[in-house]
């Protein structure tokens, strides 16, 4: 079974399929948005209580446990205006909807960020 990407912009299917394979996750439903800085910055406040545009965000929904139907990853949103590499954002996005955090992981996401990275290349 293939991911869905259809809620995925054309030009960064590549990048979060890239991810997806980083990450060992072949199912599932996501959404990427590209917003601008102030939506960016409304979601921020709301959901990680920072008054301040960011350059990706990530909202999990599923778990890794089973699922009645499809696995619904979430949704990630991406300010290009904040971003110095769209592509890197969605990467990295994907990658926090697969369960990744590379704040307390030892480098484990940033490890499979750089190999989806080099996998595009």
């Amino acid at each position: 079974m293939a991911a869905d990407l259809t809620d995925v912009p054309a030009e960064l299917r590549g990048a979060v399929a890239a991810a997806l394979a980083a990450a060992g996750v072949d199912d599932g439903h996501l959404g990427l948005e590209l917003v601008e800085p102030a939506r960016i910055q409304e979601l921020n406040r709301e959901h990680c209580g920072v008054d301040a545009p960011t350059d990706v965000l990530a909202f999990p929904l599923d778990g890794a446990g089973p699922t009645a139907g499809p696995r619904e990853l979430g949704d990630v949103a991406i300010c290009p205006a904040h971003c110095e590499d769209v592509v890197e954002a969605a990467v990295h996005g994907v990658l926090h909807l697969c369960g990744y955090d590379h704040e307390a992981d030892g480098g484990e996401m940033l490890a499979l960020q750089a190999e989806a990275l080099a996998a595009l290349r």
